[in-house]
């Protein structure tokens, strides 16, 4: 979060409502369309308000990426905390989910975290930390599950979970890059599949 937003006053019910409906937007648009070719007349349009409640919430359109950026590491990271990879159920349970996502996407618009970087590491010192800073959270999500699952026996035991964890979100992002650029998740699905089948310390199979 940008030291603008920080010192900006707290905002009432009605104004946090408002905002979160202009990030939610500058986040569709953005993932629709990408960062550059995006402007704040897109997001006031999108988001029904008027160009001086935009400035209000927002300086700038790095500051609001800035939002962006967090309202899509916060929602990636919520869903995985749910996700159950604690168990060998749970985990092929995510791995069809992300499957079923990608098809319903028809393997459009990639990572909507992982776009981001792609769009703005080199550009964007600030937005590039604050991605990364997304990716540290959810690969530490995604360990949290894989160390039960490693303490339950059902991974090789000379794997660290925590390793596995980094190593599950590269395939992700490889993953759903591959599906974009093909317009097929299939990649994807290959990819999950091996790393999943070689971590585990006994039959994986996915049920999808």
């Amino acid at each position: 979060m940008s030291t603008d937003a920080r010192n900006r006053p707290k905002l009432t019910a009605k104004g946090a409502r408002t905002r979160a409906r202009i990030v939610a937007a500058a986040a569709r648009l953005t993932h629709e369309r990408g960062v550059a070719s995006t402007t704040l007349d897109d997001v006031r349009t999108a988001a029904g308000v008027s160009g001086s409640q935009l400035s209000h919430y927002f300086a700038d359109k790095d500051e609001l990426v800035q939002a962006v950026i967090d309202r899509q590491a916060e929602t990636i990271v919520g869903n995985q905390r749910q996700a159950d990879l604690g168990s060998i159920e749970g985990l092929i349970g995510w791995r069809d989910m992300v499957i079923a996502q990608a098809k319903s996407a028809e393997a459009r618009g990639g990572c909507p975290l992982g776009s981001l970087g792609g769009q703005l590491a080199e550009a964007d010192p600030q937005a590039r930390a604050l991605i990364a800073a997304g990716f540290d959270q959810w690969s530490a999500a995604i360990g949290h599950g894989l160390r039960t699952l490693h303490a339950a026996g059902h991974l090789d035991g000379e794997i660290d979970p925590d390793d596995l964890a980094v190593t599950l979100l590269a395939v992700l992002q490889g993953g759903l890059l591959l599906a974009q650029v093909h317009r097929d998740p299939r990649a994807l699905e290959t990819a999950l599949d091996t790393l999943i089948a070689l971590a585990s310390s006994g039959p994986a199979a996915p049920q999808g």
